[in-house]
This record gives structure tokens, sequence and C-alpha cells, in this order.
């Protein structure tokens, strides 16, 4: 499943480097993009999270934490 959530995140934001560690159905994300140039942490995560959101309202991953910035 990392390779999966990797994956989405790399083709839903531009120029992304992403790092996601999974323990269990706990993620930690990490994505470094200039796409988030100007937007709010908040605004950052919710890009992140739409990535994923199926997985987390399926119940595949339950706590995710997610780090979004700029270069």
């Amino acid at each position: 499943m990392q390779d999966e959530v990797k994956q989405r995140i790399e083709s839903a934001i531009p120029n992304a480097e992403v790092q996601v560690e999974i323990e269990g159905n706990r993620a930690s994300i990490a994505v470094v993009s200039t796409h988030f140039d100007g937007m709010s942490r908040v605004k950052k995560q919710q890009e992140v999270y739409g990535c994923i959101e199926d997985l987390i309202s399926s119940g595949a991953l339950h706590a995710v934490t997610i780090k979004a910035a700029t270069p």
C-alpha cells in the first residue's frame, strides 16, 4: 500500500517529492512541492488528503499524519 499511496500523491501533485511510511493502518506522509507555494498549512494537507480519502473512508488507513511543505 505504501507504493500505491506514494504513486497517487505523485500523480496528483506536480513536482512532488513524497515519502510514505505505513505501519499497520497508520500512515506518515511527507510531501514537498512548489505546488504548495502560497497555500495555507490546512490547504496543503487537504490537497494530500484528497489523494487518499477513499483509503481512509474504507478503513484501510486509520491514522494519517501529513507534513506538506514547499522546497
